[in-house]
């Protein structure tokens, strides 16, 4: 039985990238079915619009990337489900920057320009929805939990071939998809990017140093405000206070670490914690679980 997984293992890559090869050669076939621009995003190949501007409901799409690739800043026509079984995204938009561990996907609405950052080989898995799909689908960005059954469908749905038929099993496959998704809950692990210039260059700094110790004093006086203008800056235009954005721009930066193999108390040194024991308990906190079981 294990030298039947090896096999599987090695083989199943192939078997995608030739039904991605014949998926390319059906283009003439596919194109009367686009439903947007027929030009692919800057970057990106041609065999994309198969998938993120259809008429059918619910596509997806499997792409594997090397450490540290960054797609090209792109949008899509149909909303996007960001998902990978193997690696960690950084996502980042005009309003915010998102972590998406296998254990989440990302909610990206239809025409938000994004970039993606991989950490480590990412192996994702993606579902492209048209906005239209259902009623009521949500117009914001939001980090979703991906439920084993989610996860299944996204895998079974990356081998669906295109077009497929509306009462077909494969129609019925992504109707389920879509219904499932819709039942995900969201997770706190976004980081809002403010559009206040002061603010900007605070959260420039934290960014790039997390184990800044400055407080909201410190910054007020460096930037001739009052403290009480920058928490108020800070509630405006993140929903958030100073101390609530730099604790979770450490623990966003934590999971990257963890997610490149770093030992916790490395991480926690790192980020200005007192203690690994501090680190924990924060990380715990915020996500239910130890750093050392986060992507277990």
């Amino acid at each position: 039985m294990p030298e039947k997984r090896m096999v599987l293992a090695h083989v199943a890559p192939v078997l995608r990238e030739y039904g991605r090869q014949l998926r390319e050669m059906d283009m003439p076939k596919i194109l009367p079915h686009l439903s947007g621009p027929t030009d692919p995003p800057e970057g990106f190949a041609t065999s994309y619009m198969l998938y993120d501007r259809t008429e059918m409901p619910v596509t997806a799409l499997a792409a594997d990337y090397s450490p540290h690739h960054e797609t090209p800043r792109h949008d899509h026509p149909h909303i996007q489900l960001i998902h990978a079984v193997r690696g960690v995204m950084v996502v980042s938009t005009g309003i915010g920057q998102w972590i998406v561990p296998p254990s989440r996907g990302l909610w990206m609405p239809a025409g938000v320009e994004h970039s993606i950052r991989m950490v480590g080989n990412v192996e994702m898995r993606t579902a492209f929805i048209r906005p239209d799909a259902a009623p009521g689908l949500p117009v914001q960005c939001a980090v979703l939990g991906v439920s084993p059954l989610l996860r299944e469908l996204i895998l079974a749905a990356v081998e669906v071939p295109l077009p497929y038929a509306a009462e077909s099993r494969h129609g019925r496959l992504m109707r389920l998809l879509l219904d499932e998704v819709q039942q995900m809950p969201t997770l706190p692990l976004s980081l809002p990017h403010p559009e206040d210039a002061r603010l900007q260059k605070i959260c420039a700094t934290i960014t790039q140093t997390p184990d800044d110790p400055s407080t909201a004093g410190d910054w007020a006086r460096r930037l001739s405000v009052d403290p009480k203008t920058i928490h108020r800056l800070f509630l405006r235009e993140t929903g958030m206070t100073f101390g609530q954005w730099r604790q979770q721009a450490r623990l966003l930066a934590a999971l990257e670490h963890l997610a490149s193999g770093a030992r916790v108390v490395d991480i926690a040194l790192e980020l200005g914690y007192n203690s690994p024991t501090a680190f924990a308990t924060m990380f715990k906190r915020q996500f239910g679980v130890a750093p050392s079981s986060f992507f277990q």
